[in-house]
Parts: C-alpha cells; structure tokens; sequence
C-alpha cells in the first residue's frame, strides 16, 4: 500500500482528474494507493446531487463529480482521504468497503479522545452526538467504483471555517449540524491526524498489499 501526501491546499478538479485516469489505467497488480489532501474551498455535487440542496455558494466554486453521496464542502482544516483500493482483490463488497471507512475514521476519533463517534442508520458518515441531543456529522464518505476499485472516499473535519456547511444542505439533509474536531475540544495538527486515520484504514483493510 503506497501513501501519497499532496502538500499545500490543493485545487479539487485536478485530483478529481487524476483519480480517475490511475484508476482508469490500473491493472490487477497495480498497488492500492491512499492519498492525502487539504482542499481548496470548494462544493463537490454527487452524482445524484440536487443543486437545490446548495442554498447559497457565496463564491465557493461547485464541481459535479462522479462519487455517491449529495453535496459536501471541502475546504482548508479538513483531512480528505482518497484510498485508491481494488476490492476484489481485498474481497470487500461496497458495503463492507463503507464500513471500513467509517471504522476507520470511529477508531481514529476514539484515539485523539472522542469516544462517543458512531454511525447512523441510513446516512454514511461518522457523528457525534451534541450536548442538544442531535447527532452533528464531523466526517462525509463518498464512493465510486470503476471496474472494482474505488476511488473519492472520506473527509474528516479537524479544525475548519464550518461556516461554508450553511451555505448547503449537508450531504442532502435540511438542517444537519456539522462539526469538527476542535469543536469537540480537541487541538490536534492536520497531518497528525492524517496520519493515524491512514494507519487505521491500512491497518483494518484486509492485508492484501504484497501483488
């Protein structure tokens, strides 16, 4: 399994591009790849988004793109995860693909002291609950699979601006909070927690790197 770490806040179209052309090009031996990203500002529309869940854009380029999901924003202050992964080679089917992300991102959580992260029923993501008693989401999944290997993946927020999260419906949902890391009162840098969350994904991914 390769790690790949893109400095600086990168630009969204570009990757977008380049993920799919590796995964367009790949071959049963080619290695899986996880890479590391800090976005540019940006709205990213899924391929059943509905731009009406984008309530106002306020400058915040929109890209359509390809991967499930809705709508999300991706900005600086979050750590964006694209594992580039063959599942019939790791013999995982898309749900179980989905769960490993979500472990990933639960057990990464648990490590830097947010022990109550969870999933939900019927809406992808990791949340924690509020002193309110709603669940805010401080982590978005979207997937695609081209010809068995996946590509987009997983966003955890650290410590954001979360104000662009208004300017849309999250993920399709009317009035979903959003929240990060430091809002849960945690000071943590972003390859730190980079990192740990690449090493638990890599870690509960069946081991299946040696081609």
């Amino acid at each position: 399994m390769q790690v790949k770490h893109f400095p600086g806040l990168s630009a969204y179209e570009p990757l977008f591009e380049e993920m799919r052309r590796f995964t367009e090009q790949r071959h049963d031996d080619t290695e899986d790849q996880i890479w590391q990203v800090e976005h540019l500002p940006v709205y990213t529309l899924g391929q059943a988004g509905k731009p009406e869940h984008i309530l106002n854009a306020n400058n915040i380029p929109v890209i359509r793109t390809n991967r499930g999901g809705q709508v999300t924003y991706h900005g600086p202050g979050q750590v964006v995860l694209y594992p580039l992964i063959n599942l019939h080679r790791a013999h995982l089917f898309v749900r179980e693909y989905v769960n490993v992300l979500e472990e990933a991102i639960i057990q990464t959580l648990t490590q830097f002291g947010i022990t109550t992260a969870q999933r939900k029923e019927g809406a992808p993501g990791v949340y924690v609950p509020m002193p309110e008693g709603d669940l805010a989401k401080i982590a978005a999944l979207g997937v695609k699979v081209s010809n068995g290997c996946t590509y987009h993946g997983l966003a955890l927020n650290v410590a954001m601006d979360l104000s662009p999260f208004y300017g849309i419906n999250p993920c399709g949902y009317a009035g979903l909070r959003t929240v990060d890391m430091r809002t849960m009162g945690v000071q943590a840098e972003w390859q730190e927690v980079a990192d740990v969350l690449t090493q638990k994904l890599m870690l509960i991914l069946p081991q299946h790197h040696s081609n």
